[in-house]
């Protein structure tokens, strides 16, 4: 009995362990379709003087595998302004940096608007998670989308 008591608990701390932590994730719905959404978030990141240097269409992708994904696609920005201070801290975190927004529809319908609270994506490389360069980015990140998706 204690083997097949062991064996169980192991089961289940490995099924957890296997399960996404998506606690660190912001998702806010958005109003416009997929690509409106990024549209503007893109037009917002470049009237801020920040940069985008990829936009990355999976649904497009997935097409070309003979595959029908419901849109679905990332903007990758950044301003080194805030991003350089946050490596300072840890380079390690240039894994993570520039920052990234997915913009989707679920199966229902709705479109989405998701990123990385950047107050996580530091904690995993060694950085406070009330560090005064992810606060920055969060609270800037958090304007950034919310214009995204005004109506």
């Amino acid at each position: 009995m204690p083997k097949f008591l062991l064996g169980l608990l192991a089961a289940l701390l490995i099924s957890n362990a296997a399960q996404a932590d998506t606690s660190n994730l912001v998702r806010k719905q958005s109003p416009y379709s997929a690509e409106e959404t990024l549209n503007r978030l893109e037009a917002i990141v470049l009237s801020k003087g920040a940069t985008v240097f990829a936009r990355i269409d999976h649904a497009a992708g997935a097409m070309k595998a003979d595959a029908k994904l419901r849109p679905t696609a990332v903007l990758i920005f950044g301003n080194p302004k805030l991003g350089t201070p946050i490596m300072l801290k840890s380079q390690e975190a240039g894994l993570d940096l520039p920052m990234k927004a997915l913009a989707y529809e679920d199966a229902n319908g709705k479109m989405w608007l998701m990123y990385r609270q950047p107050q996580s994506m530091g904690a995993a490389h060694g950085i406070a998670v009330n560090a005064p360069e992810t606060m920055k980015v969060a609270k800037v990140l958090d304007a950034l989308k919310n214009a995204a998706i005004k109506q």
